[in-house]
């Protein structure tokens, strides 16, 4: 069992943007950027920061452009950002980003409530933004939702899914995130669907996004790293959730992915206690507790003083930043 695990994983950080879009209290440009530069500080490889949508649909996100200006970049560190169209693109290329991310679903109701476009209209905008990109010198990072379930239609064909990620690889992404956005799929559901799409697309060019809506993401996780894949999407504490997925929790919290590969003797080059001091400092900026399991257990081993907290086996090879950035101001919101 497990004989085919990486011993590498790149976690892909996506908190900033797929955390705090979906969270009712707003979070003030400062304090996202204090939240980044927390992020930076853990030994992450890489951050999606932001989404350069139209304010009308993700407000929470409407000051990307001063918070893609303002953090501090940490050599090494790939910060990425969201982008639906040319004008987003602009906005983000102008504010020194050199990675962004396109997106859409394998189901055309999700695609056309998330996007108001048919998946074919959202492939053909693509081409406003992939060649220029490339022009720009960045690259381009793609994500699929609703690989394994859709809010609106139910099943989706997993034939569909790799169509569009052969679709999306002919067209110049160099990876492609595949979503649960709904967190409904299940271990050997997540095995048949990879392994149709890593039947025609190398696993370094695909990463896995799972929500945790019914607690199966890490076994999903788990069938994903079996298969070869190497890259795992995930946010701090487990914030997120999609604005249109009646239902859909957040993502798989980082804490928890990260405690259990360094479990498992796989290296991440993170460092799990600067997550938590993190973790709980957004806490204080959402308003509520984290989902994170590993973040629970650890602060109430913290609360009660003990001292013999367990130290996951292989998290002395993890590397990895230092203690989390500096302190985060209150928005009184």
């Amino acid at each position: 069992m497990f004989a085919h695990l990486p011993r590498d994983v790149t976690i892909y950080e996506v908190g900033p943007r797929d955390g705090l879009q979906n969270e009712p209290r707003p979070v003030s440009t400062a304090d996202k950027v204090a939240f980044i530069d927390a992020l930076s500080a853990t030994g992450l490889p890489a951050i999606e920061i932001t989404s350069f949508v139209n304010p009308k649909w993700i407000p929470q996100l409407a000051d990307a452009s001063e918070v893609a200006r303002a953090i501090q970049r940490a050599p090494g560190l790939r910060y990425s950002c969201l982008v639906p169209n040319r004008q987003g693109l602009d906005k983000a290329l102008a504010a020194g980003m050199k990675e962004v991310a396109v997106f859409l679903s394998a189901s055309e109701t999700h695609n056309k409530k998330n996007v108001n476009k048919t998946i074919a209209e959202t492939l053909h905008a693509f081409d406003e933004v992939i060649r220029p990109s490339h022009d720009a010198g960045a690259k381009v990072r793609a994500y699929v939702s609703t690989v394994y379930g859709c809010p609106y239609e139910g099943h989706v064909d997993p034939q569909a899914v790799v169509d569009l990620s052969q679709e999306l690889r002919r067209r110049g992404v160099y990876q492609i995130s595949l979503g649960d956005t709904i967190g409904a799929g299940t271990p050997l559901q997540v095995r048949d669907v990879l392994e149709r799409v890593l039947a025609v697309i190398p696993a370094p060019e695909i990463a896995v996004h799972f929500h945790d809506t019914r607690g199966t993401a890490l076994a999903n996780i788990l069938v994903a790293l079996d298969l070869g894949i190497a890259t795992v999407d995930s946010a701090l504490g487990g914030l997120g959730g999609c604005p249109y997925a009646p239902g859909a929790s957040g993502n798989v919290a980082t804490e928890d992915v990260v405690y259990m590969l360094h479990g498992m003797g796989i290296r991440t080059g993170v460092d799990l206690e600067a997550l938590c001091t993190a973790s709980v400092k957004v806490s204080s900026l959402v308003g509520h507790e984290m989902p994170s399991k590993y973040l629970k257990a650890h602060l109430g081993l913290k609360a009660r003083g003990d001292r013999r907290r367990p130290t996951p086996a292989g998290s002395g090879t993890a590397g990895g930043g230092g203690p989390a950035g500096g302190p985060f101001t209150k928005t009184g919101a």
